[in-house]
């Protein structure tokens, strides 16, 4: 599954790196701790996260995610959709909490 079949799927805002939408999706993490993600996420996995500081996208950097989705309708700073732009890494966005966006990302994944 690519990047860009969740977007129309889950109803995600793409707030940054477009040019990543064909990302290939491995599995999923959901933190907000960034050393818990530096520790535990994935290459290929999408990071679920309410954290919206350029940090994150230096962490989805290094760790080689799919792509970052920021819930609750939380908007990422100017800085954190810049170097999402650079690093072409998606950076996306939702309304839906945290509990519910995993679990339908989840359910995906895994059909």
């Amino acid at each position: 599954m690519k990047v860009a079949d969740i977007i129309e799927k889950l109803d995600l805002k793409v707030i940054g790196g477009e040019e990543g939408l064909q990302n290939e999706i491995t599995g999923g993490y959901t933190s907000d701790l960034l050393s818990d993600v530096m520790g535990n996420v994935d290459e290929g996995d999408v990071w679920i996260t309410l954290q919206t500081h350029r940090n994150v996208m230096a962490v989805a950097s290094l760790k080689e995610v799919a792509a970052v989705i920021i819930v609750k309708g939380l908007e990422a700073d100017e800085n954190t959709i810049n170097q999402s732009n650079d690093e072409g890494i998606p950076l996306l966005s939702t309304e839906m909490e945290t509990f519910e966006l995993s679990g339908k990302l989840y359910q995906m994944l895994n059909e």
